[in-house]
């Protein structure tokens, strides 16, 4: 057996490895609650899935472009226009399969060998893992719990070195919440106007779950807007993440780089989910509120039960749907026999003692956390919330 170099840089996600383990517990029997995927536990709107069904019924079988329908890229357009007074061409805007092959596609077409990448952590597991396929040297800036988990345009600052070719980040953000002011993006923007060499893309996936207000782009700064590369997708707000289509707009060069190089590895993404995702982007933005305010009440009842729990400290997100409380209280504590190293053994406890899945935080870069995932449904996450106080309660 004899495995590439590229792949023994990688790791495996992490989420999606807690995900397996607690799916080999559940068809052994085990009744484990999985709070480990950031996937919405509601159903595809219908007038989504009826565009759908006209697309199969229209034929819509053979391959689509690379790039994707020029008129789910118009629908993109618009929806660039509408929500973040983003001008965005069709040329501008390539359709992939998933938000997380067009973050792919961007590195992989801007980041050369040994050059840098900047990744405030938390950030997302497979930002660290994309930037080693592509042979960049990620840079993590630690962004701690006393300052929401973001990262300042002074620690951006002294991140960069002659070598950082790019920063990646999200906003709102996974695994934290967090999202970043407009003031906070304008700083973001100053520190990019001095480094004209480096790239940014912001990853705005949960664009639409958030709770506190409208969604402020980075792109909306127009003397940087052609160094950032805006990827969104239709997986999270929509409840689409089995369609697998997310996308980006960028500076006309990047996107046909990232058209050349899709056109190699998948050509254009399924073309009846891609007519279902321009019928989502084209809808108001006000048929995604039913479920963004039930994540809110889910994270309001979660907030107060992880409160609860002594030496727990956790901020109150103001977007996505998880919770990333810090647990350093709990590491070095035993149960039977067994001592908590770190937060990925205690993940580990919580899923063999107690049946409870969570991933941990050295997975998004920030050990002495783990992420909560609240993406389910109340009456699961009250009996989660029981299953990790009686676990942590044990540990001593």
């Amino acid at each position: 057996m004899h495995l590439s170099d590229t792949l023994s840089r990688l790791s495996e996600s992490a989420t999606l490895a807690m995900a397996r383990k607690s799916r080999e517990l559940k068809e052994k029997g085990v009744d484990v609650i999985s709070l480990s995927l950031g996937e919405p536990d509601f159903n595809t709107p219908d007038f989504i899935k009826d565009a759908a069904i006209a697309a199969i019924q229209g034929n819509f079988s053979s391959y689509p472009p690379v790039n994707g329908y020029l008129d789910v890229r118009q629908a993109i357009s618009r929806k660039f226009k509408r929500d973040n007074n983003l001008d965005y061409s069709p040329e501008q805007i390539v359709v992939s399969t998933g938000a997380k092959q067009s973050i792919a596609n961007v590195v992989m077409a801007i980041v050369s060998t040994g050059e840098e990448v900047i990744i405030p952590a938390p950030f997302w597991v497979s930002y660290e893992e994309i930037i080693k396929l592509a042979n960049g040297i990620p840079v993590s800036v630690h962004c701690g719990l006393d300052v929401d988990f973001k990262m300042s345009a002074t620690e951006f600052r002294k991140a960069i070195t002659p070598k950082t070719r790019m920063m990646i980040f999200s906003t709102p953000c996974n695994p934290t919440g967090s999202f970043y002011s407009k003031a906070e993006l304008a700083e973001i923007a100053d520190v990019m106007k001095e480094n004209p060499q480096m790239y940014v893309i912001c990853d705005e996936i949960y664009e639409h779950i958030n709770f506190s207000g409208g969604h402020e782009s980075l792109a909306q700064f127009t003397e940087i807007k052609d160094r950032v590369i805006t990827v969104n997708g239709v997986s999270k707000a929509f409840a689409m993440t089995g369609w697998r289509i997310g996308y980006i707009g960028a500076a006309k060069w990047i996107a046909d780089a990232c058209n050349k190089l899709q056109g190699q590895i998948t050509s254009g993404a399924c073309g009846i989910a891609q007519k279902a995702a321009a019928a989502a982007v084209d809808a108001d933005p006000n048929v995604t509120f039913a479920m963004r305010d039930e994540f809110k009440a889910r994270r309001d009842m979660m907030l107060l039960e992880l409160r609860s729990i002594p030496g727990l400290n956790v901020n109150e997100p103001g977007g996505a749907f998880y919770l990333y409380p810090e647990v350093s209280h709990y590491i070095g504590r035993s149960y039977n026999g067994r001592k908590i190293t770190s937060s990925n053994e205690l993940c580990e406890y919580l899923l063999e003692e107690v049946h409870l899945a969570l991933v941990s935080g050295e997975a998004f870069g920030t050990p002495g956390f783990i992420r909560i995932s609240y993406a389910a449904s109340q009456k699961d996450l009250k009996e989660a919330m029981n299953r990790l106080k009686k676990g942590l309660a044990q540990l001593t």
